[in-house]
């Protein structure tokens, strides 16, 4: 199996690094005024790849922290994944000139398999799903709003697709430092022939250690690092205790 990845998480909401409780834009907590700082800080502290997110993009689908995720990217030597109100190819195609690696797609994914057809047809290899569940079904639009799909379905319609991986996030532990929803994750894994790289709720060493068992292409981990609950150097140590 490829590497596994630990994925440090950095939200943008008005051009500043923030973390949400659960999702709630209401909870707010800023922890840095320039994301490009904190994109260094982790890439010096030895991660391969950075998950960024545009909360203004998901919450409203403004492009305004786009010069923000360029200078992120013009500021790492480390693939850049990012997500927030990509709604339609032009939006894309700004995030690719702006040097992102992958992008991710969310509302628009659920409300159109078309759109993410697309999409793979446009840029292969760079497309990944963003599936949040919260108590079994999708939510969409920055989690502001809960589906009637169901997220197992909805993870098991990608496979064959051709998606570089889907971030499976159990929004009830994001923010939240509750731990990891194990069982959530794995029938993840089991669902769709898709690389899965889970989200939400990784708080200790311990939870890198449960969720290195699974098949998953990365761990993306926020709050708890920004927190110092848990270090970056302590996650990948804990990656490699198992390796």
């Amino acid at each position: 199996m490829t590497a596994m990845h630990i994925i440090p998480a950095i939200d943008i909401r008005a051009g500043r690094a923030v973390r949400l409780f659960r999702g709630e834009k209401e909870r707010e907590t800023v922890y840095s005024g320039s994301p490009a700082d904190m994109a260094r800080r982790w890439a010096d502290q030895g991660a391969t790849c950075l998950h960024v997110v545009d909360l203004d993009g998901a919450f409203e689908g403004t492009g305004a922290n786009e010069p923000h995720i360029r200078e992120i990217v013009r500021a790492v030597q480390i693939p850049v994944q990012a997500g927030g109100g990509i709604r339609d190819i032009e939006k894309a195609r700004r995030l690719i000139d702006c040097g992102v690696e992958r992008m991710i797609l969310g509302t628009r994914a659920l409300e159109s398999r078309r759109f993410v057809d697309d999409m793979l047809q446009a840029f292969p290899g760079r497309i990944i799903v963003g599936v949040d569940a919260r108590g079994g079904k999708v939510a969409m639009k920055g989690w502001t709003e809960t589906s009637d799909v169901a997220a197992e379905a909805f993870l098991a319609s990608f496979s064959g697709s051709g998606l570089a991986a889907i971030v499976y996030t159990d929004i009830s532990r994001d923010g939240a430092l509750a731990g990891v929803n194990t069982d959530a994750i794995r029938t993840a894994c089991r669902a769709v022939d898709v690389p899965i790289i889970a989200s939400g709720g990784v708080t200790s060493a311990d939870d890198v250690r449960a969720l290195r068992s699974l098949p998953l292409f990365g761990i993306i981990v926020g709050k708890a690092f920004y927190d110092g609950k848990l270090t970056l150097p302590e996650a990948l140590a804990a990656l490699a205790d198992l390796e």
